[in-house]
């Protein structure tokens, strides 16, 4: 059985899925929904070999829906004027192919969706940034919005509240890549790369990004600007300026270190049990970006994790391979609980 949209605690596990070969391993081994972007800027993660044309849509949602999973389109970008009508034809396809639901941020592509396709369930997306349930409210009344995804901005105090008041259901990222900006709103990229994420769809274009191999090192940089060098041995990341590191001043002298933020995926394992307690719906899991492996480590972790968990919440706690896992995929093999831990509050 699939699981609903209503407010009530199902720990609905939300998967990624960048490709096809992704999408059928996600499904495969016990998402309850997946995500996916169409090809272009429409989407957040706009890279070239990603996502999804119309035919390869249609297979996707043919592959989940005989196995009962439902699909999922993150049309998360937000459009400008002169660019408006490929968004508009991404939710007329969504509607024509029959997605289980429209995952949203920009206002004008939701009142598109919801004035010429009632019957096509909308999401807030993360990008949306709802972090009160007036906001969540608003969204609601005007756009019929059904779920909402919470920015990770939020203690979980904050979503405990949040998720008490809200009048749809509320979903939360529990394993992924973390930003330190607000869910992609990053100046930095946009003056580096001349191009927004909010509008382009990454936040470091494959245009911009060059490697080059000197005496020093293997370099990352990103329009000219260098953002990270390595030795022979060390494993190189995909270069943003965020988790970059750079030269910085300290104590009268200069140190190469992550002077914005350090390479680190939110884990939530551990809070499975409060989560579903103060009734989060959903449980959605980063990383459209990744291939088919990462996508079955997480999906394979995290459907036993919560299975574990609705059996017995009190009794549940990370198993010590669940853990080893998550550690083995994360970015800089490091994990956080990010902004829901905050022991002042």
């Amino acid at each position: 059985m699939r699981a609903s949209d209503s407010n009530s605690s199902t720990l609905e596990l939300v998967c990624p899925a960048g490709s096809l070969p992704a999408l059928k391993t996600a499904v495969d081994h016990g998402a309850d929904a997946v995500y996916i972007g169409f090809s272009g800027d429409t989407n957040a993660r706009h890279f070239a070999g990603l996502n999804f044309d119309p035919d390869r849509a249609q297979q996707a949602l043919d592959y989940a829906h005989s196995r009962n999973t439902k699909v999922f389109l993150a049309l998360n970008t937000y459009p400008q004027a002169d660019g408006w009508q490929r968004w508009q034809d991404a939710v007329d396809l969504a509607a024509q192919l029959e997605f289980d639901a429209l995952i949203g941020a920009d206002l004008g592509v939701l009142d598109y969706a919801a004035t010429h396709w009632p019957q096509l369930a909308l999401h807030l997306s993360v990008q949306g940034s709802a972090t009160s349930p007036e906001a969540i409210r608003f969204y609601h009344q005007h756009f019929a919005v059904r779920r909402v995804v919470l920015p990770r901005v939020l203690s979980l105090k904050q979503v405990r509240q949040v998720a008490a008041a809200s009048p749809v259901a509320v979903e939360v990222f529990g394993f992924g890549s973390l930003c330190v900006m607000v869910e992609g709103r990053c100046l930095l990229s946009s003056y580096v790369t001349g191009q927004s994420p909010n509008t382009f769809g990454a936040c470091s274009p494959a245009s911009a990004v060059q490697w080059k191999q000197t005496a020093d090192g293997l370099e990352s940089q990103l329009s000219g600007v260098l953002v990270d060098r390595y030795s022979a041995n060390q494993p190189a990341a995909y270069p943003t300026l965020c988790k970059g590191r750079f030269q910085v001043p300290q104590s009268g002298a200069e140190a190469a270190y992550y002077a914005l933020e350090e390479p680190t995926s939110l884990n939530t394992l551990a809070l499975l049990p409060a989560l579903q307690q103060m009734g989060v719906a959903a449980i959605k899991l980063e990383g459209r970006q990744r291939g088919p492996a990462y996508v079955k480590q997480i999906t394979r972790v995290w459907r036993a994790a919560i299975d574990a968990c609705r059996r017995d919440p009190q009794a549940y706690q990370p198993r010590p391979e669940w853990l080893q896992d998550l550690h083995a995929v994360s970015e800089g093999q490091m994990t956080t609980l990010g902004a829901y831990h905050r022991p002042w509050q």
